[in-house]
């Protein structure tokens, strides 16, 4: 229905309103679908590249105990204390070993869909930084495959002290009966540590609430204790893992305006 407007002496029609196509409504639909399948593709990516790392357990081992001896020296050897006190308190070894089994996918992916209902400025530049410290770590993993603290004398595995009151089995936080799907020697870097910082920084940039930034943060430090207390990750694996992360997001925050959409 045309509704007249009179302005002085002349009537402006308005003109009639047209509705939305069905491809226009669909639309976002379309788009959240698209980056769904991006976001499982990358999954599969990474997970496929991890399984392409050598398995060559002795030369693991040995960059390993190289890893701890600069770790010695700079007197960041934290590995044994932190995992000796998971051991000796149950409650705090169950709770790291669900933390480290889930929170690295759940809490990522969550926002992940809390940046994409944003709006493209917060997403796009987030998922980009995310891929790209991804790859940092996944180039790591094939050039130097490092054993974690467990495949070491003196360190416990908690996830596998655990594994009765849990979905994984003795192959790190893979589920029971899928250990052959995942490289346990693609520990150096940390993506545990390394996602769970992107996760804070973010929310640090685009969170409204402060109490979520805290959480944020809390999280990143939670998960940084997690994965060396359940000795599957050394302290340098951690390190740099927030390295890859901040590298992804210095360089994506710096260039994104630069880049095509």
């Amino acid at each position: 229905m045309q509704e007249n407007a009179i302005a002085g002496d002349e009537a402006v029609i308005a003109p009639p309103v047209t509705p939305p196509s069905l491809r226009q409504r669909l639309a976002p639909v379309s788009a959240g679908v698209r980056e769904l399948l991006l976001i499982t593709a990358l999954y599969i990516a990474y997970t496929s590249s991890r399984l392409l790392a050598s398995n060559d357990e002795q030369a693991a081992v040995h960059r390993a105990k190289v890893l701890l001896r600069i770790q010695k020296a700079a007197r960041l050897n934290w590995e044994h204390v932190v995992n000796g006190f998971f051991v000796r308190h149950d409650a705090i070894g169950i709770f790291a070993s669900f933390w480290y089994a889930s929170a690295h996918y759940i809490v990522t992916l969550s926002v992940l869909v809390w940046l994409y209902f944003k709006g493209r400025d917060a997403y796009l530049p987030a998922r980009r930084a995310l891929m790209v410290a991804t790859v940092l770590a996944l180039s790591l993993y094939l050039m130097l495959p490092t054993a974690p603290p467990r495949f070491l004398e003196g360190y416990t595995d908690v996830l596998s002290l655990h594994s009765d009151v849990g979905w994984w089995g003795a192959d790190a936080s893979a589920p029971k009966g899928l250990g052959h799907l995942t490289n346990e020697l693609a520990a150096f870097p940390s993506l545990h540590a390394g996602w769970s910082l992107w996760c804070a920084l973010v929310l640090q940039r685009h969170a409204r609430w402060r109490i979520v930034k805290i959480f944020g943060w809390l999280g990143a430090f939670v998960t940084a204790a997690a994965v060396v207390g359940t000795a599957n990750h050394w302290v340098l694996d951690v390190l740099v893992g927030w390295m890859v992360t901040i590298a992804g997001v210095v360089a994506v925050w710096e260039l994104a305006p630069k880049l095509p959409e």
